[in-house]
């Protein structure tokens, strides 16, 4: 991962020679509250309907008290991060030298429907006091800091469907910088409000019939899903020291901008292919050492579509297996790349690819190997998991073997 840029050699600029581990996992979504769980949902049966995280109980991490303090969507990142850690083991570490990058959409958007409806209804002075701190997308990153006792930056990036593999990115580097020697990072997305709903069935982003198909040539849009992932990044030879557990490295990211349209992207994918190369770049890998695409894939039929351009103009007649999470899951819009991160860690150490749910035909149009119908084991190497988010911000992280 480099830490300084050369402007006139784009291969030049210094590396860090601190490598970042993932040593924690932890994951709340449909599929339940455990990495286990969310890994045999992966490679089971897909569920129906809107994805929400029905079966997530609070109460193992807050207080009735605290209950009306946290918007679901901070809730999700404070049980995620917390069973991150307690997946991480034990970490000592100088709190001043751990911190807190975060990911989120739109924060906390059921308190803000709430308590809008509650000032037309029954008037302003009958909103919460606590409507700020509720419906904030920092509150998530600051809950998390202020629980675990971490002094070191804590910040959130809002940008889309990017935010968490721009949050992961992010934090990586201040492990790789020498600024901190643990992070907590992901994001978390509580957005399945009758307004937000509403918005984007209107735009028509939605499915028609709620079944999310990736890639498929009967793809009609996406499906909405909601929960959290959290990984525990650690310096590798602090980690190594405390004979840590160690999923992945991570070995490079890349972040750009289409500037073309607020929710279409650049067409041919062009925008996705140069964000894919700044990944491999910072990691200093060509592409014939991506051996699996975490893809976006969203269910949309231009993202779809500009994707698989872009991978084709990335990696040429290499017929990487690509798998979209999201038949499972859902969108979970800006925690999309935080669960799809957990996955990419558990395919990493697994070298088992799920399919990508729902998915019967491609898309005559789209010329990748996307893994349908059964799991396929991976061969090893890196994986590239790629998220791409309605303002045209792209960003990418590859994830790569702990042994190496």
């Amino acid at each position: 991962m480099r830490i300084s840029w050369d402007p006139l050699d784009p291969h030049g600029g210094i590396r860090s020679k601190r490598r970042v581990a993932v040593v924690g996992l932890g994951v709340v979504s449909c599929l339940g509250t455990s990495k286990e769980d969310f890994w045999e949902g992966l490679l089971g049966p897909s569920p129906t309907g809107i994805r929400a995280a029905t079966n997530f109980d609070p109460s193992p991490w807050l207080t009735p008290k605290e209950l009306r303090r946290y918007d679901r969507y901070n809730q999700f990142g404070v049980a995620a991060a917390d069973l991150a850690l307690q997946d991480a083991g034990t970490i000592e570490v100088d709190p001043a030298r751990a911190g807190v990058w975060m990911g989120t959409g739109v924060g906390g958007l059921e308190s803000l429907e709430a308590q809008v409806i509650v000032a037309h209804e029954r008037g302003p002075s009958r909103v919460t006091p606590f409507l700020v701190p509720l419906m904030m997308a920092n509150a998530g990153a600051a809950s998390i800091a202020m629980r675990f006792g971490y002094q070191g930056p804590c910040e959130t990036t809002v940008t889309a469907c990017a935010a968490s593999n721009q949050a992961i990115a992010n934090a990586a580097r201040l492990i790789a910088n020498g600024r901190c020697d643990v992070m907590l990072t992901g994001g978390a997305e509580a957005a399945i409000t009758p307004a937000a709903t509403a918005g984007f069935n209107n735009m028509t982003a939605l499915s028609a019939s709620y079944t999310s198909r990736p890639f498929d040539k009967d793809r009609d849009g996406f499906v909405p899903g909601e929960g959290s992932g959290v990984l525990v990044l650690e310096e590798l030879e602090h980690a190594k020291a405390r004979g840590a557990h160690i999923y992945a490295i991570i070995e490079g990211t890349g972040s750009n901008e289409d500037a073309h349209h607020i929710t279409a992207p650049l067409p041919g994918g062009v925008g996705a292919a140069r964000c894919m190369r700044l990944a491999l770049d910072d990691a200093d890998l060509e592409p014939d050492a991506i051996t699996h695409i975490n893809a976006h894939g969203t269910s949309t039929p231009l993202n779809d579509l500009a994707e698989s351009q872009a991978i084709i103009s990335v990696f040429g007649d290499r017929r990487l297996p690509t798998t979209s999470v999201k038949g499972t899951l859902g969108h979970g819009l800006g925690a999309a790349g935080a669960l799809e991160a957990v996955a990419a860690c558990l395919t990493m150490e697994t070298r088992t690819i799920p399919i990508t749910a729902n998915t019967k035909e491609i898309d005559p149009d789209i010329h990748i190997d996307v893994v349908i119908n059964e799991p396929r084991t991976m061969e090893p190497g890196y994986i590239l998991s790629n998220s791409f988010g309605f303002g045209g911000h792209n960003s990418c992280v590859i994830f790569g073997p702990p042994d190496r």
